[in-house]
């Protein structure tokens, strides 16, 4: 299989679980149905079911589903752009047309000072995100 397809199902299956929760969903849906030709109406159906799952998961297991809604598009979205090559451009289109903005500067500098008497008990753990992905 192409690796080009294994990318942009990979883009894609991410961009999907990250709209799943914001109010373009309702925009994003549709097209990315539409890509699916006749069996759009059952499509349409399971990112549904998919995003009903994302939004009901609590907090803090938010980010493990996540990542299983992008474990189930992935594989449905690279079969897809493996069948049908147009719709690898309607993919990027979609990609390209609600990737986050940029943000205003080109990254930022983060810096943490602990001194004195200071102590850390336990674990550090730092995480940032990035594309809406949280990571540690």
């Amino acid at each position: 299989m192409d690796p080009e397809f294994t990318d942009i199902a990979t883009q894609g299956a991410a961009m999907l679980a990250g709209l799943m929760v914001t109010s373009a969903w309702e925009r994003v849906k549709p097209r990315v149905a539409a890509m699916f030709g006749r069996r759009a109406e059952s499509i349409s159906e399971e990112l549904d079911e998919t995003q009903a799952e994302l939004v009901a998961a609590p907090e803090e297991g938010r980010e493990s589903a996540a990542l299983s809604a992008r474990g189930e598009w992935e594989p449905k979205l690279r079969r897809l752009l493996a069948n049908d090559q147009a719709m690898v451009a309607e993919l990027q289109a979609i990609l390209a047309e609600f990737a986050p903005e940029p943000a205003d500067q080109p990254g930022s500098t983060v810096h943490n000072e602990i001194s004195g008497n200071a102590k850390i008990h336990g674990k550090v753990v730092q995480a940032h995100t990035i594309n809406g992905s949280l990571n540690f």
